[in-house]
């Protein structure tokens, strides 16, 4: 469903220092006769390689910073690739807390427009639009501007718009971290089954119980390149916490047919 072949992705950044390039400064340097303010590179994602394959939730892990978020967002297309390419079978869809939402409209119209702009018939969006509003549990709020939500309502209204349709490939960008306990366990629920009629599922999340619940394979990015990588979750998360100080963790036995924990 994806694969990535020597990928690099590279910010160009206008101005330092004191210097934001705003309006402002754009504007006093023209009356002043300045030069442009200098172009400073990031090179965000440093040649990585992997293929993802259908039926696949794949867990991307790493310190703020790292590359993940990058990572998610040029498989998606929404970044170019400096060197290097992507290529999907079927569109990416990215979903995170910052998808976006209009504020001053009602999560009613939003929930509309938001399916429209994925592609569903008028006819679907009127089928599907009351599991959608009971599965994100906004409740009468729903009837409000987007700007009255809390930060956690806003992110589960994203969650039930984005996974209302069975994507190719969906993008998971820490949009778990937020909710009550039993929306976490809605929001895992809906992954197994996007992962059981869609592609490719991809998960960014910091709590890397998300990762240990919902994964069967793991990529771990320091500065912008490839750590480990490979369906050994559990060794690869313990790795990573040892690598970053982090405390090590303290498993339930697990059956060895479910896999769950006994």
């Amino acid at each position: 469903m994806v694969v990535v072949d020597n990928l690099h992705v590279v910010y160009r950044v206008y101005g330092s220092g004191a210097d934001k390039g705003t309006a402002a400064t754009a504007l006093l340097r023209v009356v002043k006769r300045q030069r442009r303010p200098s172009i400073r590179e990031v090179h965000a994602i440093r040649g990585i390689s992997f293929v993802a394959y259908k039926g696949d939730a794949v867990g991307v892990i790493g310190r703020n910073g790292s590359g993940k978020s990058t990572l998610l967002r040029a498989i998606a297309g929404l970044l170019p690739a400096e060197v290097g390419m992507v290529y999907t079978l079927g569109d990416a869809a990215l979903l995170g807390v910052n998808a976006a939402l209009l504020d001053n409209l009602t999560g009613e119209r939003n929930v509309i427009l938001g399916c429209l702009a994925m592609g569903m018939s008028p006819q679907t969006v009127k089928e599907r639009y009351q599991s959608i509003v009971d599965f994100s549990g906004v409740g009468d709020f729903i009837n409000l501007a987007m700007k009255t939500y809390s930060t956690g309502m806003g992110s589960r209204l994203r969650f039930a718009i984005a996974s209302a349709k069975d994507q190719d490939i969906l993008l998971v960008d820490e949009a778990l971290a937020t909710g009550d306990a039993e929306f976490r366990v809605k929001s895992h629920q809906r992954i197994d089954e996007l992962r059981e009629h869609a592609g490719t599922v991809f998960l960014v999340a910091h709590n890397l119980n998300e990762i240990e619940e919902t994964c069967n394979k793991v990529i771990w990015l320091e500065k912008g390149r490839i750590v480990q990588a490979g369906e050994n979750v559990l060794e690869i998360i313990d790795a990573y916490l040892a690598a970053t100080g982090g405390e090590p963790r303290v498993r339930e036995p697990r059956d060895p047919v479910t896999g769950s924990s006994r």
